[in-house]
């Protein structure tokens, strides 16, 4: 499995990404979701982690962009702010699932594993 987490905040990447390689699962993180956008068009991932809230590209319009560039492709929206209204949007825009901060790393982990095999 090979994931792709995008978020704003750096030291939740750097601990997710400890978590996810100590369970010898690859991933590749970025803060900037312009970034992040640029590498999905040319490498392959498993599914992708976004946060709601970033300061360059709402998570929301990144969500709308990845549906376009690879509309197959899984995507968790993750949010520590966000209510119901987000959560709806999310899923209508094409989210595989919509996670509440803080998140269970072996929560997550189920979750993808489970949308990977759908």
């Amino acid at each position: 499995m090979h994931i792709l987490m995008i978020d704003d905040e750096s030291e939740f990447l750097e601990l997710m990404q400890q978590r996810f390689e100590k369970r010898n699962i690859a991933i590749t993180t970025f803060t900037s979701g312009l970034k992040a956008l640029d590498l999905l068009k040319k490498e392959e991932f498993d599914a992708v982690v976004l946060d709601v809230k970033m300061p360059e590209i709402d998570g929301l319009e990144l969500l709308k962009r990845i549906k376009v560039l690879k509309p197959d492709l899984p995507v968790v929206v993750l949010s520590g702010h966000a209510g119901v209204n987000t959560a709806l949007s999310a899923v209508e825009t094409g989210a595989a699932d919509y996670i509440m901060k803080p998140v269970a790393i072996n929560d997550l982990i189920f979750r993808l594993n489970e949308i990977i095999k759908h």
